[in-house]
C-alpha cells in the first residue's frame, strides 16, 4: 500500500488548467490514474482521443462534453464516462470547472485524426 500525501500530488499545467495527479504507475505504483482537472473559465480542451476509456466527475462548476457527435451539458454531480475511441473535447462553463478522472494507467492520448500525443504526464 503507498500513501500519497498532498504535498507529493503531482501537477501538470496546460493553457486550460491544471491537472493534479493523485495515482498513477510513477506516483504510489498504480494501476489505474487518478487525477482532479481544475479548468479555466471558458477554457476550451482540445479535440482528441484516447485508447481506453475515462470517467470524468464533476465536483464544481460544469462544462459542456463534446463526445462523438454528442454534446452533454454537466455541472457539479454529473458524471460522463467517455468511451474508449470517441473523439472528444471538455468546454468549461464561465466560472470553470473542477473534476475528478480515473482511467487504465499508461492511457494514450491521439489527435482526432489518429496521430499519437502519447501517455499525458497526470496519467503516466
Amino acid at each position: 500500500m503507498a500513501v500519497i500525501r498532498d504535498a507529493e500530488a503531482r501537477r501538470s499545467e496546460t493553457p486550460g488548467g491544471v491537472m493534479t495527479t493523485f495515482a498513477s504507475p510513477t506516483q504510489g505504483g498504480a494501476s489505474r490514474s487518478l487525477w482532479r482537472v481544475d479548468a479555466r473559465p471558458g477554457a476550451e480542451g482540445p479535440v482528441h482521443d484516447f485508447d481506453c476509456e475515462q470517467v470524468w466527475s464533476w465536483l464544481a462548476g460544469g462544462a459542456v462534453v463534446e463526445l462523438g457527435d454528442e454534446r452533454f451539458v454537466v455541472a457539479a454531480g454529473d458524471t460522463v464516462v467517455m468511451p474508449a475511441r470517441t473523439v472528444r473535447r471538455v468546454l468549461a462553463s464561465d466560472s470553470g470547472y473542477t473534476a475528478v478522472v480515473a482511467a487504465p494507467a499508461g492511457a494514450r492520448a491521439f489527435t482526432a485524426d489518429g496521430a499519437e500525443f502519447g501517455v499525458p504526464p497526470w496519467i503516466a
